[in-house]
């Protein structure tokens, strides 16, 4: 009976051994503003794939730093601003780089708050002008062209002084829901938020959408599971993930 033991053990021992050798640790880079994205498409992906993901969030400035001073990771899903930087964008096997959702620019306002009009460029000015705050993320790519939409308002001075300059995108409907701000100015799917309603998207003339890619590191130390992780972002259930979380596929 020892000796039976014995052999369990080491059975078990062998066949743990290979489970591990076949599950790879991923290290991916996500923009910031896709964490509740993320917290669906992450576990689904592990139980499909076996991998465990590794996930840094951030903004693009900051992920085009990070690729470019040589942090090791293995794939990315992040605005496709990082790749128009040409050192970040060597980073990358060119042939893995595909765009995989979408989305445009909305304005939030507190739960049962009134609701300004922003359905015109001008309408959306004087909102914006008689506002106290404003809560979003300038250090970002989406940040960056609604600084872009400011400027071409003719507001941008106005609009620095009362911006609250939040870290991460997830923050800014907390803070409109707490009455911390007026409203909240960002991409539409990090809204999906209790305590807060969508007052609309930018105007037509003004709306943008950002578009987020995929891409495998070159020197990708799981470079399968990163190739894994590519394909999967294709599959059907990524693709309701997509769409459940306030973005277009593609």
């Amino acid at each position: 009976m020892t000796t039976l033991r014995t052999l369990a053990i080491a059975l078990g021992l062998i066949v743990s051994g290979m489970h591990m050798a076949t599950a790879n640790e991923l290290k991916l880079i996500v923009g910031g503003s896709l964490t509740a994205l993320f917290s669906e498409l992450g576990p689904q992906f592990e139980k499909a794939s076996g991998h465990k993901l590794s996930i840094h969030f951030d903004s693009t400035p900051n992920i085009i730093s990070r690729i470019n001073s040589g942090t090791p990771f293995d794939a990315v899903l992040v605005p496709s601003d990082v790749f128009k930087d040409v050192t970040a964008k060597s980073h990358f096997a060119q042939a893995s780089i595909i765009d995989v959702a979408r989305v445009g620019f909305g304005v939030i306002a507190r739960a049962g708050a009134p609701k300004p009009d922003i359905s015109t460029p001008d309408a959306f000015k004087a909102a914006l002008l008689k506002v106290s705050s404003v809560a979003s993320t300038p250090s970002s790519a989406a940040g960056a062209y609604i600084a872009k939409v400011y400027e071409r308002l003719g507001i941008a001075d106005a609009m620095r002084a009362k911006t609250q300059a939040l870290p991460a995108p997830s923050a800014i409907a907390p803070t409109v829901a707490k009455g911390d701000a007026e409203l909240g100015i960002f991409l539409m799917n990090v809204f999906n938020a209790p305590g807060v309603e969508l007052v609309g998207p930018f105007p037509a003339d003004l709306q943008q959408d950002l578009v987020f890619t995929s891409g495998v590191a070159a020197d990708a130390r799981q470079s399968d599971a990163a190739k894994a992780f590519i394909d999967y972002l294709k599959t059907p259930a990524a693709i309701a993930a997509i769409r459940v979380a306030g973005m277009t596929p593609g």
